[in-house]
């Protein structure tokens, strides 16, 4: 039970930022570099480095490294991102 709850603290904490959220929507378009996501949102990659490791922590991004690269994309629970707005 606790660890239920620790993942829904987790995934809440990931959700409730509209930066974060922005990110998500970026992603929906399909897997992302980081370089990729700059272009998408804007943002600085220090910022949406930390951004998406509180996203990976909360269960709403999978990264893969694949060489030197890495490639962010949604998980089931991130996919959710249009539905907490409205």
């Amino acid at each position: 039970m606790e660890e239920t709850k620790e993942r829904h603290v987790r995934y809440l904490r990931a959700m409730n930022s509209p930066v974060r959220r922005e990110i998500l929507r970026a992603l929906k378009e399909g897997p992302a570099t980081i370089e990729a996501l700059k272009e998408k949102t804007g943002m600085d990659e220090k910022a949406l480095a930390w951004h998406l490791s509180i996203l990976e922590y909360g269960y709403c991004v999978e990264k893969k490294v694949e060489g030197s690269t890495v490639i962010y994309k949604l998980t089931q629970e991130g996919q959710v991102v249009d539905y907490v707005d409205k």
